[in-house]
């Protein structure tokens, strides 16, 4: 089979496996991408670590073997969360396990290297039962899911013997499930505006004599959500080899630039009930998520091969999150009564500075310990932190370990454990979170 074969064949594949949410740990993106720069506390921009450079650094392809490269990867993501207010009972997310797939493959021809891969990108979300106090007694559960991900076309081309360039175009997906409870009182303060017969009810005070409210769209799939956008988004980077042990690696990942997520036609619904009484308020109709983007990041890093058999590595980043999350804003369109309302939840999240910093042992020619650490400031203020989006987890502790168990095949595995935080909003609701996370890779050369 020809390369461009391989190529070709593998595009659907990426699209198969389209994962949904990653309950990502830097804000809303993954705390590193691939179980060989995660077992390094995410420290990527300055050496080789396998097809997950496309995800990051798209130059360090150039670094490789130059042998064709398949990865296929798969990550568990196990965030607890728990939220509590005074006077009530504490309520545990129920979302504690997530799946992530991953594929890529690469190949070489002369000085330029190319490749396709699949990857998701981030997301958050948690998911309370319907006896908790964020039900706010609707007697319905509350939940949400919000994840991004993209098929990824990387080239990368090796300058000189020391200097390489890469970039990759992203196509991109998001999708958010989102059931929300709270006091008509909280989804009106919500409100920035709203026209026709469900405009003019809301403002006449349809909600007064309501003791709950809510907002649902949901399609009840780990994989996907029921407001979805796809887009389009990009990389750039370079290596310089500094000197024989000295590796330096930067890149830029662009803003993305996604449709608003929308529903579709009658699947979202708005429902109230007054208080004692049966429910009196419901309507569906259409959501939108207005211009939802994902940052862009500026990284710098250095791989130093302090010994033949150890190597250090570190990167920080600056994550551009001011940019893109002042505020959630949704339009809810009547399929019903006919018009629609505006919300907007503030968040004012603030840019992100992340530390990564990895070493890497080998024991052997089949055997390479890794651990790292991955250190980053909460970019949510507290006041602004809600249950359903506690993207708060800030330093994580990293392990990993290669296999080589043959010239052209090897297992990599990380484990990154992100120590539980607690902040409380403007409401009262504290909420801790902390993760055990998982990645496992396959890799076969060709």
């Amino acid at each position: 089979m020809t390369l461009s074969k391989n190529l070709f064949a593998l595009t659907p594949l990426c699209a198969l496996l389209a994962a949904g949410s990653a309950h990502a740990t830097n804000g809303m993106l993954m705390e590193g991408y691939g179980p060989i720069s995660t077992g390094m506390g995410g420290a990527s921009q300055a050496y080789d670590h396998g097809t997950a450079a496309m995800a990051q650094n798209p130059a360090t392809l150039a670094l490789g073997s130059g042998e064709s490269r398949l990865d296929i990867a798969i990550g568990f993501l196990g965030p607890k969360v728990t939220s509590s207010m005074p006077g009530m009972p504490e309520a545990p997310s129920g979302g504690t396990s997530y799946m992530m797939p991953a594929v890529g493959y690469t190949a070489r021809s002369g000085a330029l290297t190319y490749g396709v891969g699949m990857f998701a990108q981030g997301g958050m979300g948690t998911e309370y039962a319907a006896n908790t106090f964020l039900a706010a007694g609707s007697g319905e559960p509350v939940r949400s899911e919000l994840g991004i991900g993209s098929v990824i076309i990387p080239v990368a081309y090796q300058v000189s013997p020391n200097v390489n360039v890469g970039a990759t175009l992203d196509y991109m997906w998001a999708g958010l499930d989102l059931l929300m409870a709270a006091a008509p009182a909280q989804l009106g303060s919500m409100m920035t505006g709203g026209s026709g017969v469900l405009g003019g009810a809301m403002a006449g005070g349809a909600l007064n004599s309501a003791t709950w409210a809510r907002v649902n769209f949901t399609d009840d799939n780990k994989f996907t959500g029921a407001a979805k956008a796809t887009g389009w988004g990009g990389k750039i980077g370079g290596t310089m080899k500094a000197r024989n042990d000295l590796t330096l690696g930067a890149s830029y990942r662009f803003k993305s630039a996604l449709t608003d997520m929308t529903t579709g036609n009658g699947s979202a619904s708005m429902t109230a009930n007054p208080g004692g009484g049966a429910q009196t308020f419901a309507d569906k109709g259409t959501m939108t998520i207005i211009n939802f983007q994902m940052p862009s990041v500026f990284a710098i890093g250095m791989s130093w091969q302090a010994q033949p058999a150890l190597q250090i590595a570190v990167d920080v980043k600056s994550i551009g999150w001011a940019d893109v999350m002042k505020s959630l804003k949704m339009r809810y369109d009547s399929s019903g009564m006919g018009g629609s309302v505006s919300f907007e939840l503030p968040q004012n999240w603030k840019d992100q500075t992340v530390f990564n910093l990895g070493v890497a042992y080998k024991v052997s020619e089949q055997l390479t310990l890794r651990a790292g650490l991955n250190l980053a400031d909460n970019p949510i203020p507290d006041a602004m932190v809600n249950p359903l989006f506690p993207a708060t987890v800030k330093d994580h502790y990293t392990l990993g370990l290669g296999y080589k168990v043959s010239d052209r095949s090897e297992f990599n595995a990380s484990l990154a454990i992100a120590p539980s935080t607690t902040v409380t909003n403007g409401m009262g609701v504290s909420m801790s979170h902390s993760q055990s996370n998982v990645q496992l890779m396959y890799t076969q050369r060709f």
